[in-house]
């Protein structure tokens, strides 16, 4: 019978632990890094792999070549791109742990082993710190989900240009890319339908490919963005959380001081009673 009674016990100590961890998880942050992961995850990915099928296709159909010297051309601020997108990769991989790292210092469950006030006081300059950095990075990741719309935006062109030189026979059409600033102005760098150049960059898989992971990376970035704004809202949420916790504090405080006030005095009216009488 005792055996029977510490067995569930222990089971009901291990359900109690349990949830008491899951009740600790903050599920919106979570939830927010997931998307903020993925996001960044399929921007960076793909459009490393993006801007090296450009690479391939302006030095193979378009014959264009890496300029000499340190002058900056097409291919150059292709690999900054690039160098861009590894820094990315890296700080926002950084900066999803931090977040989340301050959503579990804003649950129940850290409160119940730090105590209302170091939660408090450190948790509200933490979180509004944070909400400012991540408003900066949503402005941020809006520009670079602009920026991304404009490769979607030109292999848009170039694809309907081979579509249409499909279906349209005999038609004469033009891609000329001094139009999108890849080239200047004194460079005539263009294919037209007419050419074999054109027919093999049409029928090659490297353009849809190109494409096709231009228009994922314009979506891992939009989904970079709803993380930030996700993530903005749980901050607010956290950063109210603690501002209410620290004035709950106070309030406490001041409480108990009234009444270890209230029971001085008292005892000491006590005192006074007792000595009288004596």
């Amino acid at each position: 019978m005792e055996e029977n009674m510490e067995e569930g016990q222990t089971q009901k100590g291990c359900f109690e632990c349990c949830i008491k961890c899951l009740g600790g998880i903050p599920y919106a942050s979570l939830i927010a890094t997931i998307l903020l992961y993925a996001g960044v995850a399929l921007f960076c990915g793909c459009g490393h792999e993006a801007l090296s099928g450009t690479v391939n296709i302006l030095q193979t159909y378009f014959e264009m070549t890496r300029s000499a010297g340190d002058v900056i051309d097409a291919f150059t601020l292709i690999d900054i791109f690039k160098y861009v997108i590894y820094g990315v990769a890296a700080a926002f991989f950084v900066y999803g742990i931090l977040l989340m790292v301050e959503g579990f210092f804003t649950t129940g469950a850290i409160k119940d082993l730090y105590g209302d006030f170091k939660i408090t006081t450190c948790g509200r300059c933490v979180s509004a710190w944070f909400i400012m950095l991540t408003y900066i990075f949503m402005l941020a990741w809006l520009g670079v989900t602009a920026f991304t719309s404009l490769p979607v935006y030109m292999y848009f062109n170039l694809w309907t240009i081979c579509r249409n030189a499909t279906v349209v026979d005999g038609a004469n059409l033009c891609l000329d890319l001094r139009q999108y600033g890849i080239v200047t102005v004194g460079e005539e760098k263009k294919v037209c339908t007419s050419s074999e150049s054109f027919i093999k960059l049409c029928d090659s898989n490297e353009l849809n490919m190109t494409f096709h992971l231009f228009i994922v990376a314009l979506a891992g970035a939009g989904a970079a963005v709803i993380a930030m704004v996700h993530y903005l809202m749980v901050l607010s949420a956290n950063w109210a959380y603690v501002k209410d916790a620290c004035r709950m504090q106070k309030y406490e405080d001041i409480k108990s001081k009234e009444e270890q006030e209230l029971h001085d005095i008292h005892s000491t009216r006590s005192k006074e009673r007792l000595n009288a009488y004596t």
